[in-house]
């Protein structure tokens, strides 16, 4: 878990956590009670808010209205925000202590296939070699103790969280036909995300004594901010070409976590990182 009652402007999400295999943001909100327009606009908040891959929300029973308008959302947001809606029961069988019970009464219309599949290639042949390709960067980052994440995606990117709040270490191919490693800040609000930006900026020159010259970029057409270090690599590489894009990206990466991590430190007041995200499978 990264985050409890996580600040969105004057409002709260109950809990902020990330999926192990993505890095995305998953918001979860509870409610007690029936679910209500107040909490359904909150929800929307706070997706916006924390630009969330994954939108959770938890109550005692479902109005239908509120879960034709999760369908709704699905139809229309494709796979890069997933919104679900979970009823929380009390069940008992015999004489055994009462136990939660989660029913899921809405989600991706594919998800229930999806992950009946889990592990079967889907998709277009450049999706699996991106599968593939960062599949094989997640099992070498792991053994170098950098990530416990175990599952490759197929697109184009693949992040991991920091431990502090906002901020995670990405790897990506882009369109430009390079290959990019990447600081990726984005703790919910533009103006605090060009000020991490600015303070990181003040040690640029130490920095890149040690990383090379780096992209230091506000996003415009994003509320995000990004340092990125940038090399040649395409997933339509050949074969021997991507082993050596892997291996710039785990020396890059080991070195961004080694530099950023302590910078990281000192900016949220010497506070320790999260030993280990809450995850999604």
């Amino acid at each position: 878990m990264e985050e409890t009652e996580a600040p969105v402007g004057s409002y709260r999400l109950d809990i902020l956590a990330s999926e192990s295999n993505q890095g995305r943001p998953v918001i979860i909100e509870n409610q007690l009670g029936v679910t209500d327009h107040g909490h359904l606009g909150q929800l929307l908040t706070y997706a916006a808010g924390f630009d969330a891959g994954v939108v959770v929300w938890v109550t005692r029973d479902f109005r239908d209205e509120h879960r034709q308008a999760l369908d709704w959302l699905n139809q229309r947001t494709g796979e890069e925000t997933l919104f679900f809606g979970v009823v929380v029961e009390l069940w008992q069988i015999g004489g055994s202590p009462l136990a939660p019970h989660f029913r899921l009464v809405a989600s991706p219309n594919e998800w229930g296939k999806k992950k009946r599949q889990k592990g079967t290639p889907q998709g277009s042949e450049r999706s699996e070699r991106y599968r593939e390709f960062f599949q094989s960067l997640v099992d070498a980052l792991r053994e170098r103790g950098f990530t416990t994440a175990r599952t490759g995606r197929d697109k184009s990117w693949f992040s991991f969280p920091t431990g502090y709040r906002g901020t995670s270490y990405g790897a990506a191919f882009t369109s430009q036909k390079q290959a990019r490693v990447e600081l990726y800040i984005d703790v919910g609000n533009s103006n605090q995300n060009i000020d991490l930006l600015e303070s990181l900026e003040l040690s640029k020159n130490e920095i890149e004594s040690k990383l090379g010259t780096l992209e230091w970029q506000r996003l415009e057409s994003r509320r995000a901010c990004r340092i990125a270090l940038n090399g040649p690599g395409s997933i339509d590489d050949n074969d021997a070409t991507l082993a050596q894009v892997r291996h710039w990206m785990v020396e890059n990466l080991l070195k961004f976590k080694k530099e950023f991590d302590s910078k990281l430190k000192e900016l949220s007041g010497n506070q320790s990182p999260l030993q280990e995200p809450t995850t999604i499978e």
